[in-house]
């Protein structure tokens, strides 16, 4: 189908690199004439909208016979930094083969999709290893005349996954896990905190398989090279979501190291980096704990629930837990004031601007000197990598073992201390197997509610500016 470059151009008018959008897309309609173009709106799994190119086609599959493909391709309106989303489109008498590289639901999950960056990355060459994996593993096969009938009650629905994703949840687990008690963990980024939550957790030995899942382009540079040289048992590095499948917990230590100018900038390009990650995570790991450690944690934390539309309980920050670990050990071992060290939590905003908050039974003013004293101590501590990755080893034990164990960490605070938005604040609960059992009853200090609502509405703030 030929492009009228004018039409197009007025449709893309809310695209923020047009022009870069639409030169692309002319050299792609002169590959692959046979697409259909058209503006629909695609719903997100959060239920939030918007208008976005979308076009349908086929690409040809060679495997034993010659097979055409149906393929429907959505277009972000932050093109060519963001990646496509990608899905089948079945005919009525077509079945999906739920495999290594597509869901139940038809999505299309591909190491390109992946690592995908402009200028390098473009939909020509997405095609070509579409057409590259489909061919190692068809992606649809025929259905018989019963189960046509049968398929074609699923149209609808499938014709919604084509238009914009639903809340529905495959209910088919992806590979499944042979052994219930296999405790595998796996670390998304490659980066000095990457490396760091590797090392610690398998130092830590609660993990029976850590997976590295190394998302920077071209060959295994520092820290990956050195691993895959001096390879550690238990250790795996990857460039492929697969890898990932079945993982009790996922770490997730990437930010994106964009040109962004204000801070603004700084967070939505992380989140548009989540986009092309969550998704796939929560495909490959449906039952998986999320935990976050990326930059800034608390709304991190909330774009990953809302991408992967996981119950909140199994979607964490590690938020407050190194301070609050730290609070505890100067506390116990060098004020040593033991009671007060048991109960004291670092809760609130990650960050300088913090609230505290110390229950005990000791009088209130003895309490706050002492609290203050261990506060002055704790300033002089940094968030270096290596502290993150000991902090995060100390949480995936306590939820691979069950220890229920009270951490500080970033969890959905709607509902608590008169908190009505959907932000994740770090406060005391309970962590297990399947994430957050229980959240810990603050006391009500004035000053911290006052804070923590204080940052509930900054962050709330700059969420509803993000674009999800």
């Amino acid at each position: 189908m030929e492009l009228c470059e004018e039409a197009l151009r007025k449709q893309l008018g809310k695209y923020k690199f047009r022009d870069l959008t639409i030169e692309e897309l002319k050299n792609f309609n002169k590959t692959y004439p046979n697409f259909v173009f058209s503006m629909n709106t695609y719903t997100f799994k959060d239920g939030s909208q918007k208008d976005l190119l979308n076009f349908s086609g086929t690409v040809p599959v060679k495997y034993g016979n010659s097979y055409n493909i149906p393929v429907h391709l959505w277009i972000m309106d932050s093109h060519p930094f963001a990646p496509p989303i990608c899905f089948l489109k079945p005919t009525a008498n077509m079945g999906i083969s739920v495999g290594k590289h597509v869901d139940a639901r038809g999505r299309i999950y591909l190491p390109y999709l992946q690592s995908w960056s402009h200028p390098k990355s473009t939909v020509i060459g997405l095609i070509k290893e579409m057409i590259a994996k489909f061919e190692e593993e068809l992606p649809l096969y025929s259905l018989s005349s019963s189960d046509a009938a049968r398929q074609s009650e699923l149209l609808s629905y499938i014709a919604k996954i084509t238009e914009g994703e639903t809340d529905m949840k495959s209910k088919g687990k992806i590979g499944g896990d042979k052994d219930g008690c296999f405790n595998k963990i796996t670390v998304v980024g490659a980066g000095d905190l990457g490396m760091a939550c590797v090392l610690a957790v398998a130092a830590k030995g609660a993990a029976d398989k850590v997976v590295l899942l190394d998302l920077s382009e071209g060959a295994a540079k520092g820290g990956t090279m050195d691993l895959e040289i001096f390879s550690l048992p238990n250790v795996e590095i990857s460039k492929d979501f697969s890898a990932s499948a079945n993982s009790k917990v996922v770490v997730l230590t990437v930010n994106s190291l964009g040109n962004a100018q204000t801070y603004l900038d700084v967070i939505q390009s992380n989140v548009d980096l989540f986009r092309g990650i969550i998704p796939a995570i929560s495909h490959y790991s449906q039952n998986s704990v999320l935990l976050v450690a990326s930059h800034p944690v608390e709304i991190m934390t909330y774009v990953s629930w809302k991408l992967s539309a996981f119950p909140k309980s199994r979607v964490v920050g590690t938020g407050g837990n190194l301070d609050t670990e730290r609070l505890q050990y100067i506390l116990t071992n060098l004020l040593k004031a033991e009671v007060l060290g048991k109960d004291a939590w670092i809760v609130g905003e990650q960050g300088e601007d913090k609230g505290n908050q110390i229950e005990t039974m000791a009088a209130r003013n003895s309490r706050e000197k002492v609290a203050n004293r261990a506060l002055e101590v704790l300033k002089g501590k940094g968030q270096r990598s290596w502290s993150v990755g000991l902090s995060v080893a100390d949480l995936t034990d306590s939820i691979l073992k069950d220890k229920r164990k009270v951490h500080s960490i970033s969890i959905l605070a709607k509902g608590c201390c008169n908190i009505n938005s959907e932000v994740f604040l770090s406060l005391p609960c309970i962590l297990g197997t399947n994430g957050v059992i229980e959240m810990i009853k603050l006391e009500e200090d004035p000053l911290v509610l006052e804070k923590l609502q204080s940052s509930a509405a900054s962050i709330h703030d700059l969420q509803q500016q993000l674009k999800l």
